[in-house]
């Protein structure tokens, strides 16, 4: 089958030929259905910004990660060298519908959204979206496989404080720890080169320390740390230097590149790997895609690493 493969295709697995230019547009071409049987990872978008601090745009998000994935459909997945789409499930679950006129509401259609994917046991890989859309996931991940482990990419620290009620996307994560959805005994915060006085307990390996030690000692840390719990990932594309995603809302100067990111995904193999999100691209402020593009190719890898879970074997071509 050629053409609108988002729509016309029979099933969740298989690469079929499209324009790279042309067609709808799902992630990774995926087909677009909310029947998850036998489907390994759903793909949804949460379109919400009303959290931010600085600069909107992020509920364009979702439609723009979908937009730039096309390449990555293309062919077979580097570095890893076999076909992604013969051997994970992947669907594309369309976007949570949020309701911006009733924001007390958000939180929990958030939730609710994730718990109903999480409950037929498939895991979700989600765009956002502001970075608060991560507490009401995290929440779902929790009440499924009790505290998680969290790898948080990022800029910021997002532990600034919270009153329990706040829809923010700066404070989030003091009330996860607060309220025990996440085990900070067992999670880690990657990139960050903005100041709070507490730790909060995370382990913290700043963009310096990344630049001066090293992918290979983050990922020691991180694995040792995390150990066998469940292990989600908030990917805040803030945690990229603006050089490389100028597309953002609170960007950083002085951050990891898109190479030293995409290292650390790929080097998460083994992990017991549960969810992920990809937050904070803001279209609006995008200069030929790069910040789409590179948020797209952070979630491909990650579903290289289930995809390897369930068997797919490494083949790299060349040095790598």
């Amino acid at each position: 089958m050629s053409g609108d493969h988002a729509f016309r295709a029979e099933g969740t697995l298989g690469r079929p030929h499209e324009m790279t230019y042309g067609g709808a547009l799902s992630f990774l071409r995926r087909k677009y259905t909310r029947d998850l049987t036998g489907v390994d990872v759903a793909v949804s978008g949460v379109p919400y910004d009303a959290s931010v601090t600085n600069r909107p745009g992020c509920r364009f998000g979702p439609a723009a990660i979908r937009a730039a994935s096309v390449q990555l459909a293309e062919l077979k997945a580097f570095p890893f060298g076999f076909d992604l789409y013969e051997h994970l499930a992947i669907a594309d679950y369309g976007d949570c519908f949020v309701d911006p006129h009733n924001p007390e509401t958000v939180p929990g259609t958030i939730e609710a959204h994730a718990a109903g994917i999480l409950a037929t046991g498939t895991k979700m890989l989600t765009f956002g979206g502001d970075h608060f859309v991560a507490y009401p996931l995290l929440k779902a991940h929790a009440a499924k496989h009790g505290p998680v482990a969290l790898l948080q990419f990022d800029a910021h620290c997002d532990t600034w404080e919270d009153d329990g009620r706040r829809l923010d996307h700066g404070t989030m994560f003091a009330r996860a720890v607060d309220e025990g959805i996440v085990d900070v005994a067992r999670s880690t915060q990657v990139g960050l080169r903005t100041y709070n006085d507490s730790d909060f307990g995370f382990e913290i390996l700043t963009a310096p320390w990344l630049h001066r030690n090293g992918v290979d000692a983050a990922l020691e840390i991180i694995r040792e740390r995390a150990g066998d719990a469940p292990l989600y990932i908030s990917f805040d594309i803030d945690g990229l230097d603006p050089a490389y995603a100028p597309g953002t809302g609170t960007p950083v100067p002085g951050g990891p590149a898109s190479w030293q990111a995409l290292e650390l995904i790929r080097g998460l193999g083994g992990m017991n790997l549960i969810g992920m999100d990809v937050v904070e691209v803001s279209p609006p402020y995008d200069h030929a895609e790069i910040t789409a593009l590179a948020a797209a190719t952070v979630a491909h890898d990650w579903l290289c690493l289930l995809a390897e879970a369930k068997g797919a074997k490494r083949a790299p071509v060349g040095r790598v």
